[in-house]
């Protein structure tokens, strides 16, 4: 067993390490103000191959495994977790469209999507399905060759600035198997975006609600067979839960490194407040509990690049462990800083900020214990989680 990265794993985040020290970080602060979806740094991303980092290489991606993928994301969340979240999405567009369209449609949408000429949003959430996917209730009706597609869609990232939608309609009747996949493009007629929602957090990349009113998809859209897209969703949600996981990650590692370096400036009581036992064992803590969630991820990686039976359960687990654990961390640096961390002059309320959906996102971290829960009463299974 080793837990040593190799040369190629370390080129690939020494390459994302840079990227987010340049190109993400200086910007972070503005584009949160601003509530800046940085386009043109998007497609730079692109170039760097940032945009297709698992998607296959038949169609211009680098076909990395998901620990390779996650130690990339880490740290480009280190430098911008909202920007850095927003990739992960779009990779997962790109991914579920090459690994289950047809050769075709693949070939006329990847390619773009690997360069950041198109960008992708993942439609799954409505008002009235949220943790209950599976009852959603968008529809799509064949027509001979086509589609109408009718519904809506609620909390969708980059919604209204992408060019491409991967959406889960009803094409069959009630619960999973009567859900089915489409690409559709995001300027059709009958799309109706609604206004960019104000969020607590993640305010580099838009979001909103999306209706679609009789939008007209061809029949060579539909990813996979009819009543596939359940499947589709949960096997694209395993890999971004690990995502999530990881970007929650790199963000509270940048929210510990501010407070250590605070610490070791800031004085009171005439001395450095890293001379303080209480501060020396927050940190210690912190840095614990950071380790701790990292491995948590990579092993979950590991299982879902080897195909492990259990994958799902491990990704669950990675994802609700480190999500919250990102949190506290973060949490607790912005406490290192006392009040100057409540202060928009510094990063800590942001790393706060943006962390704190990561515990509801793909799936919420109750929604994880559940499916950990589920797995774990199941006979014979507790042997594979161990």
């Amino acid at each position: 067993m080793d837990f040593a990265l190799n040369e190629e794993q370390r080129a690939f985040q020494d390459s994302a390490r840079a990227f987010a020290r340049h190109e993400l970080a200086p910007h972070a602060a503005r584009w949160d103000a601003d509530e800046e979806f940085p386009l043109a740094t998007i497609r730079r991303a692109g170039e760097m191959g940032f945009l297709g980092l698992y998607t296959p290489e038949a169609y211009g991606g680098l076909e990395l495994p998901r620990l390779d993928s996650a130690l990339v994301f880490e740290e480009l969340a280190y430098g911008c977790t909202s920007t850095a979240a927003y990739l992960t999405i779009h990779n997962m567009v790109s991914w579920m469209v090459a690994s289950f369209g047809s050769p075709e449609l693949a070939a006329q949408w990847v390619p773009r999507m690997v360069t950041g000429e198109v960008l992708g949003s993942y439609c799954l959430t409505e008002p009235g399905a949220g943790s209950d996917a599976a009852s959603l209730a968008t529809r799509a009706e064949r027509h001979g060759e086509h589609y109408l597609l009718n519904g809506s869609k609620m909390f969708i990232s980059g919604a209204g600035s992408t060019e491409a939608l991967v959406v889960m309609a009803r094409t069959g009747g009630p619960g999973p198997k009567g859900i089915s996949a489409f690409l559709v493009p995001a300027d059709s007629p009958g799309i109706v975006y609604g206004k960019k929602e104000g969020k607590m957090g993640w305010n580099s990349q838009p979001t909103r609600a999306i209706s679609f009113e009789n939008v007209r998809v061809p029949l060579g859209n539909r990813l996979g067979e009819e009543g596939a897209g359940f499947t589709f969703a949960m096997r694209a949600l395993d890999g971004g839960r690990i995502n999530i996981a990881t970007t929650a990650v790199g963000t509270a590692q940048a929210a510990f490194d501010a407070a250590c370096r605070y610490v070791g400036e800031r004085e009171q009581f005439g001395a450095p407040l890293a001379s303080l036992q209480n501060i020396q064992f927050r940190l210690a803590d912190m840095q614990t509990e950071l380790v701790a969630a990292r491995q948590m991820v990579r092993l979950a990686a590991w299982q879902l690049d080897t195909q492990h039976p259990e994958a799902s359960a491990y990704c669950a687990m990675a994802k609700r462990l480190a999500t919250d654990l990102a949190f506290n961390v973060a949490n607790q640096a912005l406490q290192c800083f006392g009040g100057y961390g409540y202060l928009r002059d510094f990063p800590l309320e942001r790393h706060v900020r943006d962390l704190r959906v990561h515990q509801i996102l793909e799936g919420t971290n109750d929604i994880m214990r559940l499916i950990i829960a589920r797995r774990l009463l199941s006979d014979g299974v507790s042997e594979n989680l161990r």
